[in-house]
């Protein structure tokens, strides 16, 4: 009798199966509420970065070089949400049900997905760097050609690096697997690998966009401060300068996104070198992933082009005759 208790309250992941792994225990409540949080923000986050694709993708006038950047990160944001389901599985009922071929795909997707994520953000603060210090080369220096190779190669060289990442360590190496139990899908790196990727995977990149971002905020007050002295002054600001305030709203914008980036990927990646809490690690994998819901908010609070795009797709008004063609564009 006591084995058959015993027997009840331990589930396995594949029970016909001697190595399989044990299936977390939560109640019932719990895997309510977990699920139904991670559905709501799956679909959040995939509604409104898709939002973002449509506009930017219909509208003529927001073809610029920095929205092609914002495009890329919103493609990025909106697959994150995408497979929220997957890595709620995963983590919430530590199973793996779809087989070793697909968890090395599915993981080699998860690192390229967030090392795009970081990438687009360092090609956004090269954008507004060049943009605000240097406003009259940015024209020539800064195109949507040259924009989109940009992207391009760097999804390019990121695919290649996460295939490497994952294909490296020792998770699918069949020598390293006696201590692994059959239905679970883990990412272990080796030292080594660790520190080449906590270099270029976060220290590297994130000190570039702070180095670029703390020069920018510079610029920008200074470039305000002769702005508004100007204005108090009674001299007729031209509208040269009024578009440099504009560029410098739109870097502080952009800013305000990076730094939410930052605040959600520090805490994650100090707690992965300091911590062994499983129940801590989930959390900020967590809050990770919502900050792909969250940049879509930023763009609904600071740019009125979004909000105006937003409500034509969803009185599905782009559909109309030459759509394509209206200025979504405020002037400020």
């Amino acid at each position: 009798m006591a084995y058959e208790t015993e027997d009840q309250e331990t589930q396995y992941c594949f029970p016909n199966i001697n190595s399989s792994c044990v299936k977390g225990k939560r109640s019932i409540d719990e895997y309510n509420i977990i699920y139904l949080f991670v559905s709501l923000l799956s679909a959040w986050t995939v509604f409104l970065n898709l939002l973002v694709i449509i506009s930017i993708s219909h509208f003529k006038k927001l073809h610029t070089p920095t929205n092609m950047i914002i495009l890329s990160l919103a493609v990025t944001d909106m697959f994150v949400g995408l497979v929220m389901p997957v890595e709620a599985i995963r983590l919430i009922e530590m199973c793996w049900y779809f087989r070793d071929t697909f968890c090395k795909l599915y993981l080699i997707f998860i690192v390229l997905l967030l090392s795009a994520s970081l990438s687009n953000l360092v090609l956004i603060a090269v954008d507004r760097y060049v943009a605000v210090c240097y406003p009259l080369l940015y024209p020539q220096k800064i195109t949507i050609t040259k924009t989109l190779t940009s992207i391009s190669l760097s999804w390019v060289c990121f695919s290649a690096y996460s295939t490497a990442l994952v294909v490296n360590n020792g998770y699918f190496d069949t020598s390293h697997r006696t201590y692994v139990c059959y239905g679970q899908c883990l990412f272990m790196m080796s030292f080594g690998w660790t520190i080449i990727d906590l270099f270029v995977g976060f220290i590297f990149p994130c000190t570039l966009i702070i180095t670029l971002y703390l020069r920018i905020f510079y610029v920008v007050h200074q470039q305000v401060k002769i702005i508004n002295c100007l204005m108090k002054g009674g001299i007729c600001v031209t509208e040269g300068l009024f578009k440099r305030k504009s560029e410098s709203k739109a870097a502080l914008t952009l800013g305000i996104i990076v730094t939410v980036y930052l605040l959600c990927w520090i805490p994650f990646y100090i707690c992965s070198l300091t911590v062994n809490s499983s129940t801590a690690m989930n959390v900020l994998i967590w809050a990770v992933h919502a900050n792909s819901g969250l940049n879509p908010l930023v763009y609904a609070l600071f740019y009125p082009w979004f909000k105006k795009t937003a409500k034509l797709i969803l009185t599905l008004k782009i559909f109309q005759p030459a759509s394509s063609l209206i200025n979504s564009f405020a002037q400020h």
